[in-house]
């Protein structure tokens, strides 16, 4: 077992990688340091709910738009370079925030405008990254890899936060949403050390609509991949009645109040980066199968916080879920790689992002409607439920059940 996790881990050995899982790791560290600094620095500016979900909302909306086009963009150019130029705009971005704040005469537009920069540099970048994987990792080590990136998403899923606010009491939000900026300006460098073949062959025209079109055909020939992406959507969408009543409930029914939702959440955190630690070392002969039914533990946060009164059966069930998420993940990231021609595996991967950043904001607007008709515990227990099902929905198709893998180098 230790030895067939050594060879999985030789991955890092390989110098492109290398140098690409370090720059998108400080990139997702920028992106979780900057959304409490952004509120705070907004609360502080007007003091209004409402103006902060104009600037979040502004850095969203562009996310949504653009994301097909991200993926169409990816697979025409260098990917390295889409990123890359995703993160100067972002750090041009931040940084122009940043010292607005600081110079104490920021209006709520012009910091909705600078978000529209950032949400739009964010669609450029995330499609290009599952190509990047497969650009700079053999097939034998793309779990391995896809792994690695998971558990880096989830320890910046935990520190982005705590740094932000380490910074905001010790500094101000201003200079949290500065540092944030430096993140961007790091991963671009650390981008820039890619030295990549491209075996993609010369570009045609760019044909936005063809393109799409591609895409989408590459999507629908294979039942597995359409399926689980809408499930996972779905699933994404219904995970948000958690993230906006969870709070509630803490406060109003455990102990501790807030601190008790704190709990929960960094409970979730650390199931997630073991579930990249499992994930780095199974290795299942149907890993679509195995992935949906691991992956169904997701559901298992709002089932219990639906049924429970004390914070550690709900932390408990947040860990499981982290688990779950980060478990499926790899598991599905290293099938795409493997099945989606690297011509099209940005716009693929762009659908993907497309879904589930679509269905996250519909949750999080009708969670509160919803709860208001059913109660805080009936609707938890409804998402939850839902979201079990959903989940567990895809084994339907033959493609996912019997899917096999790939023989597991390590074992031999």
């Amino acid at each position: 077992m230790k030895d067939a996790s050594a060879a999985r881990l030789r991955v890092l050995r390989l110098r492109d990688f290398r140098w690409f899982f370090t720059g998108q790791t400080l990139s997702t560290f920028g992106d979780y340091l900057a959304l409490p600094a952004v509120s705070i620095a907004v609360l502080d500016r007007t003091g209004s709910a409402s103006d902060i979900g104009l600037v979040l909302g502004a850095r969203s909306v562009p996310i949504v738009v653009f994301m097909l086009l991200g993926g169409v963009i990816a697979d025409w150019l260098p990917r390295d370079r889409v990123m890359i130029g995703a993160d100067l705009a972002r750090l041009t971005g931040q940084g122009a925030t940043a010292i607005l704040l600081l110079g104490g005469h920021s209006q709520v537009w012009q910091l909705m405008c600078l978000q529209v920069v950032n949400g739009t540099a964010s669609a450029m970048f995330t499609p290009a990254v599952s190509g990047l994987v497969q650009q700079t990792t053999p097939p034998e080590l793309r779990q391995a890899a896809n792994a690695l990136r998971g558990m880096s998403q989830s320890a910046t899923m935990v520190a982005g936060p705590l740094v932000s606010t380490l910074l905001i009491l010790s500094v101000g939000s201003a200079w949290a949403i500065a540092a944030d900026a430096a993140t961007f300006g790091l991963s671009a460098a650390c981008l820039s050390r890619l030295r990549l073949s491209d075996s993609r062959g010369p570009r045609e025209v760019l044909h936005l609509v063809r393109d799409l079109r591609e895409g989408w055909s590459e999507l629908t020939a294979r039942t597995w991949a359409w399926s689980l992406i809408l499930a996972a959507s779905v699933s994404n969408m219904l995970s948000t009645t958690f993230t906006v009543l969870g709070p509630v409930v803490s406060e109003r029914y455990l102990a501790g109040g807030a601190s008790a939702w704190g709990v929960v959440l960094t409970a979730f955190g650390a199931g997630a980066v073991t579930g990249g630690v499992v994930a780095l070392n199974v290795r299942p002969n149907r890993p679509l199968r195995f992935a949906v039914l691991v992956g169904a533990l997701f559901a298992l946060p709002s089932l219990v916080m639906s049924q429970a009164s004390s914070v550690v059966p709900i932390a408990a069930g947040a860990f499981l879920g982290g688990v779950g998420l980060m478990v499926f993940d790899p598991l599905w990231e290293t099938v795409l790689q493997r099945e989606v021609p690297a011509t099209a595996l940005s716009k693929v991967s762009a659908y993907e992002w497309f879904g589930s950043y679509l269905g996250q904001p519909l949750g999080l607007m009708f969670a509160g409607p919803v709860s208001a008709h059913l109660g805080l515990r009936g609707t938890l227990l409804a998402a939850g439920l839902a979201n079990l099902t959903v989940s567990l929905a895809p084994l339907a198709v033959r493609d996912v059940r019997e899917y096999s893998a790939a023989p597991d180098p390590a074992k031999e």
